[in-house]
């Protein structure tokens, strides 16, 4: 016998599971926005990582070679993605002169992607890498810089960082890291 003026409700209905979808499904396209949100911040992360490995490389071969490390200024160009020509040295003695045009030719291949290869193409780490060495006399330094292009806009960067500059569009996508490398003048 029923006390209650009303009858029992048994189980769900129609209306409630489907609010109950609603908000389950409004939950899975935040996570779902999320991830990829997370991707490309990874992505971003990696190839800022793999810039830094590159400018190390560079700067250490500069050091090694340091009695022509003219022969490593870029002049204005670039080496990396697009770049086709041979790099030159007139410093130094011969093997100095093959030692830094080794050098240059293997960051150039690096900076294409050498490192990794899919289905017998380079893929690289990086989306258009560029590298620059720039020399400057009243310091007596030397300013390594790799730029790539970024996945999502951000702030330009710096007015001095010149590598790759129009060459990945809208500058908001150009990714910019360097590193300075004094060398001292001993008499």
């Amino acid at each position: 016998m029923n006390t209650f003026p009303y009858p029992r409700n048994h189980g769900f209905s129609l209306i409630e599971i489907l609010v109950s979808l609603v908000v389950l499904m409004i939950g899975l396209l935040g996570f779902a926005s999320l991830q990829v949100h997370a991707n490309t911040a990874e992505m971003e992360s990696y190839q800022r990582v793999q810039a830094l490995i590159l400018i190390q490389d560079i700067v250490d071969r500069i050091n090694a070679n340091r009695k022509v490390a003219s022969c490593y200024v870029t002049g204005g160009s670039y080496v990396g993605t697009g770049y086709s020509s041979t790099p030159a040295c007139v410093a130094g003695s011969v093997e100095q002169q093959a030692r830094a045009v080794a050098d240059l030719t293997e960051w150039n291949n690096q900076l294409q992607g050498a490192a990794e290869v899919k289905d017998g193409s380079k893929v690289g780490v990086m989306i258009g890498a560029r590298g620059c060495v720039a020399f400057d006399s009243a310091t007596n330094q030397y300013t390594v810089t790799v730029a790539w292009q970024g996945l999502s806009d951000t702030n330009a960067p710096p007015a001095g960082l010149d590598c790759g500059s129009g060459l990945y569009g809208n500058n908001s996508k150009r990714r910019v890291v360097s590193s300075v490398l004094s060398i001292a003048n001993l008499s």
